[in-house]
């Protein structure tokens, strides 16, 4: 189940927990009702795994989950954080993406402004390279000179963190709307946390780069049923509490 749950969950957690949780389930074995329980269980989750890879049936939620607004002039671009691979020191696929559209909006005249996201030291080894040093890098080796202006959101863990520091810019600046670049399934809750800050945030979001929304083949369907658990599992954390925002 632990690693299932890696798998599909697109769970962060270190080796030794995802080791006491096969031990865990493996002891639960060992009793005859707990056994019927997890055979039970087994089963449905594989006939319900099944169906999603089979069928085009995570078509309609992974809808529900995207806004894609056009995109019109405002104060800033807000580009949110996705992921680095800290072993090559480089940005994940979506961190690119998302890096590469925010450009493109730049580019287009609809801000003067774009932000990237610096994550905190929760997520990744402590020397993984900062993502916004990356993006930094990215944007200043494609624009030596007259690149757009460049604002770092220091030290986050999570989208309410994005929405926290880019609430207090805007308390600062004077902003009133932004551009929010995220990938499309995570675009309707993004909306919903910047908004609550008081920032008219209007939603414009980058290709999907792992996977086709098309969802015609089996592993297109796998990457769609992983970030749309991830994003379920987003919701309920917030509803029951969430993360506690965290200061710079």
């Amino acid at each position: 189940m632990s690693v299932l749950a890696a798998l599909l969950g697109e769970v962060r957690a270190p080796a030794p927990l995802l080791l006491a949780l096969i031990v865990l389930c493996g002891g639960l074995g060992a009793w005859r009702p707990t056994r019927l329980l997890l055979g039970w269980g087994a089963g449905l989750l594989a006939a319900a795994v099944a169906l999603c890879l089979l069928t085009p049936v995570l078509r309609g939620p992974l809808n529900a989950l995207t806004v894609a607004q056009p995109p019109v002039r405002a104060d800033a671009i807000v580009v949110l954080g996705a992921g680095v691979q800290c072993g090559a020191h480089t940005l994940e696929a979506t961190s690119l993406t998302r890096l590469v559209r925010g450009l493109e909006l730049w580019r287009a005249g609809y801000a003067p402004t774009v932000t990237v996201s610096q994550q905190s030291g929760l997520l990744g080894p402590r020397d993984c390279a900062k993502m916004s040093d990356l993006e930094r890098a990215h944007i200043a080796a494609l624009y030596p000179a007259g690149g757009p202006e460049v604002l770092t959101l220091r030290m986050v863990t999570t989208t309410r963190d994005e929405a926290a520091r880019v609430g207090a810019y805007a308390r600062v600046r004077g902003w009133r709307r932004v551009l929010i670049v995220t990938s499309p399934w995570h675009a309707r809750r993004t909306q919903a946390l910047f908004r609550a800050q008081g920032v008219d945030a209007v939603s414009v979001p980058a290709p999907e780069s792992r996977f086709d929304y098309g969802l015609l083949y089996p592993h297109d369907r796998l990457a769609a049923l992983r970030v749309l658990l991830y994003e379920g599992l987003s919701r309920l954390k917030f509803a029951v509490g969430g993360t506690p925002e965290r200061g710079e």
